[in-house]
C-alpha cells in the first residue's frame, strides 16, 4: 500500500473510532489513538494510562514504535502520549517552503490533548525537539529527559559529517533505498545491529519511513538563538541518559547538557549504543521510573 493510500486508510479508521473532542478512538485496554490537526498539519498520536502526562518524542527516521518497550510500562503510573512528528510514521509530510517548528508542534499537540505541562522524554532527534521546547516554553513542562540527544546549534565533528554525507547525497539524488541502507549501516547503529530483535525493529521503521527529509530541504524553522547556547535557561528538572557505546559526538553532547542545564543529572546506560531505550530497555525504564516518580 503506498503512503497516500495508507494515510487515507488510517484516517478512515481513526474517524470511524472517533470518540469525543480529542478525536481519539478508545480500546477496551484503555489505549486510544488518532490524528490531531495542529499548526496546519496532521499528527498521529497514541495515548495510554492516566495521571500526569508524559510525552515521548522519537528519533530521526523512526516513529512511535521506538517506544514500545516504554509505552505500556510508563502507562502504569502516567498518562503517556507518543506521536509521530511531521514526515514520520503516520503523520503528514512537511510542505516544501512552508516553515514550521517542531517545538511549536509539540506545544500545540500537548494543548490539544489536554496534556499541558507534561514530562517530556525525547530520544536523539526527539531530544532536540524536547530541548527546543524546554528553552522556548521554560514553564511548559514538569520535567525533561533526553536520551542519546541531539541539541540545536551543535557543531558536529568532522568524523560524523564525513560518515553522514553519503546518506545525504543518496537522498538528494533521489535514491531513497540507498540512503536508507547507508543510514542503517552507519557506526551509529553498530551496537543495535548486534541485537537481532532490535535490528529487525529498526529496519522495519526505517523501511516504513517516508524518506522525505533525505530527499527534500526541510523548511523547519530553527529555534533562535539555538538551544545549545540557552541551556542555562531550562528550569525543569532534567535527566540526561546516554548509551555507553554511543558515538563521541553524543557523549560530548550529554556532558555539555549535564554541565550547562541547572541541576541536570547524567547517567550512562551500560552496553547500549545510540538507541539506548531499545537496546537496553530495562535499564532505561528503571532510570525513567526513578526520575519521573521522584516526587
Amino acid at each position: 500500500m503506498n503512503r497516500r493510500r495508507f494515510l487515507a486508510a488510517g484516517s478512515t479508521l481513526a474517524l470511524a473510532a472517533c470518540a469525543g473532542p480529542g478525536g481519539t478512538g478508545s480500546s477496551a485496554s484503555g489505549r486510544s489513538s488518532g490524528f490531531a490537526e495542529v499548526n496546519g498539519t496532521r499528527l498521529y498520536y497514541e495515548i495510554a494510562g492516566s495521571g500526569e502526562p508524559v510525552v515521548l518524542v522519537h528519533a530521526f527516521t523512526l516513529d512511535t514504535r521506538m517506544w514500545n518497550d516504554q509505552f505500556e510500562v510508563l502507562a502504569r503510573d502516567f498518562r503517556v502520549i507518543r506521536y509521530d512528528a511531521r514526515g514520520f510514521g503516520k503523520s503528514a509530510l512537511p510542505q516544501p517552503g512552508e516553515a514550521y517548528s517542531n517545538a511549536e508542534d509539540l506545544a500545540a499537540l500537548a494543548d490539544r490533548l489536554d496534556a499541558r505541562k507534561p514530562h517530556v522524554v525525547g530520544g536523539s532527534m526527539g531530544g532536540r525537539f524536547a530541548l527546543d521546547y524546554a528553552v522556548t516554553y521554560p514553564d511548559g513542562l514538569r520535567s525533561l529527559v533526553v536520551i542519546d540527544s541531539v541539541v540545536g546549534g551543535w557543531q558536529w565533528s568532522r568524523e560524523w559529517l564525513t560518515a553522514y554525507a553519503p546518506v545525504v547525497a543518496a537522498g538528494r539524488r533521489g535514491d531513497l533505498a540507498q540512503a536508507k541502507a547507508l543510514w542503517l549501516g552507519l557506526p551509529l547503529f553498530a551496537p543495535a545491529r548486534e541485537k537481532p530483535e532490535v535490528d529487525a525493529r529498526l529496519k522495519q521503521m526505517v523501511g516504513d519511513y517516508s524518506g522525505w527529509h533525505f530527499v527534500n530541504h526541510n523548511p523547519e524553522r530553527a529555534v533562535s538563538p539555538p538551544a545549545v547556547g540557552r541551556l542555562g535557561t531550562i528550569r525543569a528538572p532534567t535527566l540526561v541518559l546516554v548509551g555507553e557505546r554511543d558515538l563521541p559526538d553524543f557523549q560530548r553532547t550529554a556532558e555539555r547538557l549535564e554541565r550547562e542545564i541547572p541541576g541536570a543529572r547524567r547517567a550512562t546506560i551500560a552496553g547500549a549504543g545510540h538507541i539506548a531505550n531499545m537496546e537496553a530497555p530495562d535499564a532505561v525504564n528503571k532510570a525513567l521510573a526513578g526520575f519521573l516518580n521522584r516526587g
